[in-house]
């Protein structure tokens, strides 16, 4: 079983300890926190004069102090060459989290690098390149001349559509505002790339056009508007796991009616209830049960859909609340266009949808009038709350814009208690300059690599082989082409350099693709790369990003990046530099002259260069503001100062205006179309088993951090896929035998977790585990916008032995342990 190691008591921060400003750098929620950092050699007293605390600790300390920290939030670091204590631990002054941690940021102490406690090893300390079959240590000016000199010459021969970039486009540990402005200046602007893909997925573009072509930011309220709603409509979302703290601190106290209080108080000419949730999610979720135990039952509707009938379902709520007349008039005619035709193109018998969607018509009456009918006189607040069950779902485009009509035709934007918003996986921190030279549909990149195109590859923190659709195929092309450049690179000496460079431009014109990987650990697509830029991560780095109300914060730099990694804008700066000299040797000064302005020392000279200069408000933001506003910062967008304190906007589109031309949200018609990407329905029909896929609570992501963690590769040394007990039975299963996935599109595997609350025939995978990857059965369908569909996936399951030994100290028990 996991436990601490080397760690037999803790010390006390002294009173003199060092304070940072930290956002947690995994999910979008953005909780606060303090890093605390002292030198090693030194602790804190019991005494309140004596730590960092200000408490009494000789005493035992109540219940709910914040006068303490766990073995997880500590470690000891390197802070300007020195070994330093570190603790961080929440802050209980954040209004996100109110001292609260989550399994992934109270870990943050010890998912640091460090070389006195033996964590985070694998992370990359120095430039690699590929030699002498296989990846060594070079330094920084050899790795990124050889990088310069490879792309200037697939550019000169291909154009910059031979150029493929794979990029992050957010916040967090991914990149910040920092690194996004640093990539899009240097591919958007120095550069006009086309063939450009971004974060998991395969085209550059958003997961949620649909919203922002009818005029509504994904983004538009606040957290506490959770606590104010009447009604919670979640969509695709299992909150519990995935969004922690926003759904403890927030969600939580509406439920139990312990925010009655602040509702009374901002909206006090209304009649006053706790909450109440409709939850739309094929499986039952943790979050479905921890709702119906903290608010009951009777204040609970789950819809138990049919995996990828959402629309239908939204158009026939729409059609009910359309029928009743719970509609905002007023809105509507003042705010918005296109309702009377949006209501008769949406139009749905409810009988047709019951039966599409395997939900009641009584069901989808309740979830409308939970949603729209009028309280005591009063218009209901309801807040739409989705993500990946949507978005990474069937027709999410028009899925998504028919969630929105819903909550525009109830007047649920711009107000207290509403909002129709994405609940994110990650933060967010995009500030790039104009992506239309990209176009709209975008490249599917990952199309272009399988069928041969391009002819050099930059990766900034993403790892394909684990995140995208059709996983397997490119996988397999991906390792081909590249290893055509490994081979004729072995033909001559590395230090050749023009030898070099003319055997490595040979294999890329007879189809070979040279890989470039900037990340902070080493990854699968890294494996088959020819060049490993060690990137700095948060802490390690000065670095912005905002959360999912738009609260934006710095991390400040509390520890020293290991080795020689940089953080990725000086990375770009490094490249484009000597972009500038390549193309300037070659007798190009008009295109050298395109590299310049890249001479930024500090990541805040990035900062400077991108989000002060172009982003609304960014003209009030700076590092020492953000530094004075501590860990709850501010909203975005800035609208001025009051004194030296940034001014942030609480909630989006609260006159009435809206992000289009005319000002007005527009209603789309979203008809009902089936399964709508190619080849969904055929996988359907001939496969038995839905594989849906999410995220556990334990693991963030793609488990980039935790591969290496005791903590969470000894609870999931395998990815889990839970079956009900009639499939167990079945397929002759025990709770943890491997099995296999498998279908036209791939295979993969996983161990077999029996889940009381399963269907039949629907089972549910972790997804984008190094161990197994879904994606491999995942086929290239995508929507017209190439937006891809992750979720509705079918295949066959087989078992292929019984539990292995890694598997069979664990826990097979219900996660829902606590039964309403």
């Amino acid at each position: 079983m996991a436990y601490k190691r080397f760690v037999d008591r803790l010390p006390i921060p002294p009173a003199d300890a060092k304070v940072h400003n930290v956002t947690c750098h995994f999910c979008i929620v953005g909780c606060g926190y303090k890093a605390y950092t002292w030198d090693v050699n030194r602790q804190g007293g019991t005494g309140p004069s004596e730590n960092a605390f200000g408490a009494d600790l000789s005493r035992q300390q109540e219940a709910e102090t914040a006068a303490w920290f766990s073995p997880a939030m500590y470690n000891i670091i390197q802070q300007d060459g020195k070994d330093v204590h570190i603790v961080i631990k929440p802050d209980k002054e954040c209004v996100v989290n109110s001292g609260l941690g989550s399994i992934r940021g109270a870990r943050l102490g010890e998912l640091s690098y460090s070389e006195a406690r033996g964590t985070q090893q694998q992370r990359l300390t120095s430039p690699l390149v590929w030699r002498y079959s296989g990846m060594h240590p070079t330094s920084w000016d050899d790795a990124l001349e050889l990088v310069a000199e490879v792309t200037r010459r697939v550019v000169e021969d291909q154009g910059e559509e031979g150029l493929i970039v794979s990029a992050y486009d957010h916040g967090g540990a991914g990149g910040g505002y920092e690194n996004t402005w640093a990539t899009g200046k240097l591919y958007f602007e120095s550069m006009k790339v086309k063939n450009i893909r971004i974060h998991n997925r395969p085209a550059y573009n958003s997961e949620v056009h649909g919203t922002r072509d009818m005029g509504v930011g994904e983004l538009n309220n606040c957290y506490e508007d959770a606590e104010l709603a009447d009604t919670i409509f979640a969509v695709g979302t299992n909150s519990l796991e995935t969004q922690t703290n926003y759904f403890l601190n927030h969600w939580v106290p509406n439920l139990r009616g312990t925010s009655l209080a602040k509702k009374k108080e901002q909206l006090p000419d209304e009649p006053h209830e706790a909450g109440r949730i409709v939850i739309v999610d094929p499986r039952r979720t943790v979050t479905v049960n921890a709702c119906e135990i903290e608010a009951g039952k009777d204040k609970v509707v789950h819809l138990a859909i049919n995996s990828g009938t959402d629309l239908i379902l939204f158009n026939a709520i729409m059609t009910v609340v359309a029928d009743k007349g719970w509609i905002d008039k007023a809105f509507i005619e003042a705010s918005t266009s296109g309702y009377d035709a949006m209501v008769g193109a949406n139009r749905v018998d409810l009988g047709e949808a019951a039966k599409v969607t395997g939900v009641s018509v009584e069901d989808i009456q309740k979830a409308a009038a939970w949603i729209a009918e009028p309280k005591g006189g009063k218009r209901r607040r309801t807040m739409f709350a989705y993500e990946k069950g949507l978005i990474w779902g069937n027709d999410n485009y028009r899925t998504n814009q028919a969630l929105v009509n819903i909550a525009l035709a109830t007047g649920n934007v711009g107000r207290p208690g509403g909002g129709c918003v994405r609940m994110g996986g990650h933060q967010e921190g995009y500030s790039r300059p104009s992506d239309a030279h990209v176009g709209r549909p975008a490249a599917y990149v990952d199309q272009l690599i399988i069928n041969g195109k391009g002819g050099i590859h930059h990766i900034w923190g993403c790892d394909h082989f684990k995140t995208t659709l059709n996983a397997s195929e490119f996988r397999n092309v991906y390792k081909q082409r590249t290893d055509m450049v490994k081979y004729a690179m072995a033909k001559v000496p590395y230090g050749d350099r023009a030898a070099m460079i003319e055997a490595i431009m040979g294999a890329i014109k007879a189809g070979g693709l040279f890989s470039v990987d900037v990340d902070i650990v080493p990854t699968k697509i890294g494996e088959d790369a020819h060049v490993v830029l060690p990137a700095a991560t948060a802490g390690e780095a000065n670095l912005t990003s905002m959360n999912g109300e738009r609260r934006m914060r710095l991390t400040e730099r509390y520890m020293d990046p290991p080795g020689q990694s940089k953080p990725d804008s000086l990375i770009v700066a490094g490249l484009a530099q000597k972009l500038e000299a390549s193309w300037r040797k070659a007798g190009k000064p008009e295109i050298a002259d395109r590299f310049k302005g890249y001479d930024w020392k500090t990541e805040e000279d990035a900062f400077l260069d991108g989000y002060a200069k172009h982003e609304k408000g960014g003209q009030f933001v700076t590092y020492a503001r953000l530094r004075a506003m501590g860990t709850n910062g501010f909203q975005e967008p800035a609208t001025g100062l009051d004194g030296d304190k940034i001014v942030g906007t609480k909630r989006l589109f609260t006159d009435g205006k809206f992000s289009t031309d005319d000002k007005k949200a527009h209603f789309a018609a979203t008809p009902w179309r089936g399964l709508q990407a190619e080849g969904k329905q055929a996988e359907k029909d001939k496969y038995p088993f839905l594989i849906n896929n999410g995220r556990t609570n334990h693991v963030w992501q793609s488990a980039y951090l935790d591969q290496k963690d005791e903590f969470v590769v000894d609870r999931w040394p395998l990815p889990f896929i839970e079956l009900s007990a009639a499939d167990m039975t079945e397929l002759g299963l025990k709770a943890g035998d491997l099995v296999e996935v498998f279908n036209g599109n791939g295979s993969t595997q996983a161990m077999a977790y029996p889940t009381p609350t399963a269907k039949p025939k629907q089972a549910f995978m972790l997804f984008a585990y190094p161990t197994g990857v879904q994606g491999n059965v995942v086929s290239k369908g995508v929507n017209e916008l190439v937006i891809p569909n992750y979720k509705q996936t079918w295949a066959s399951i087989r078992k292929i032995a019984d539990a292995p030994e890694s598997v069979r100290h664990l826990t097979f028990k219900s996660q829902e342990s606590r039964q309403a």
